[in-house]
């Protein structure tokens, strides 16, 4: 019984000296890379607004008639029923199914209705301009600029930056003669800059320039989108 005594008490000495022993802090060396391209979206959504109005004889052009127009100018150019959509409908009273009973109490009501389009380049845009009703549209603008493959995309550029980053650690860590290792983290890449810019504001406001003989604005197109992940990753030293 002594003798075990003993035993439990070298065991308990020897666990006390092992937590005490002070372990020197893993080597590491922490690095960031990143990764950027600049591409021309593919994907272009405009919302264009029409509206009723009324010619100089006093005629009223109707929606249905501004409608069958705006679809067939559409067709046109070579878009589809995938590349257009009704984004809103309504009259004055913000209620197009009330438009027929106002109507017999206001004769004068308009009604309204905004697509969204999509095209695959400004040209087809400057074509789809050319053939709309100008006294119809009101409004014409940029809704928002995309890349067909941008999933694609961004997994690549993710696999670029930590690549990158490895790249890093090793010229770091040869600098002061040592190896890397195996990672120890990988934080997952943080986007930055996506920041897509419009080539004209919107139609009537480009219509109305003309108008007055004015001097056109600059045909600017769209600047690239830019596109850039940076990541922070950990490997070990040896």
């Amino acid at each position: 019984m002594k003798r075990l005594t003993i035993v439990f008490a070298t065991l308990i000495i020897a666990a006390q000296a092992i937590a005490q022993e002070v372990r020197p802090a893993p080597r590491t060396v922490s690095v960031s890379g990143s990764s950027q391209i600049e591409i021309v979206p593919d994907e272009i959504y405009v919302q264009v607004d029409l509206r009723e109005y009324n010619k100089k004889n006093g005629d009223k052009i109707d929606i249905n008639s501004i409608k069958n127009n705006f679809l067939a100018a559409c067709k046109s150019i070579g878009l589809t029923d995938k590349d257009v959509a009704v984004q809103s409908y309504q009259g004055y009273d913000n209620n197009y199914w009330m438009i027929k009973k106002n109507r017999k109490q206001n004769p004068d009501l308009k009604a309204s209705i905004s697509y969204w389009v999509k095209a695959s380049n400004t040209e087809k845009l400057d074509d789809l301009v050319d053939k709309m009703d100008d006294e119809a549209t009101q409004n014409f603008f940029i809704a928002k600029a995309s890349y067909s493959k941008m999933d694609e995309l961004k997994k690549e550029l993710k696999i670029a930056a930590v690549k990158a980053a490895r790249e890093k650690a090793i010229y770091l860590s040869e600098a002061i003669g040592e190896h890397i290792g195996e990672a120890i983290t990988i934080n997952d890449p943080a986007e930055i800059n996506n920041y897509p810019q419009p080539y004209y504001a919107n139609v009537t406001m480009q219509r109305a320039v003309a108008a007055d003989n004015a001097e056109p604005p600059m045909n600017v197109d769209f600047k690239k989108i830019k596109i850039q992940f940076e990541v922070s990753v950990v490997f070990a030293l040896k």
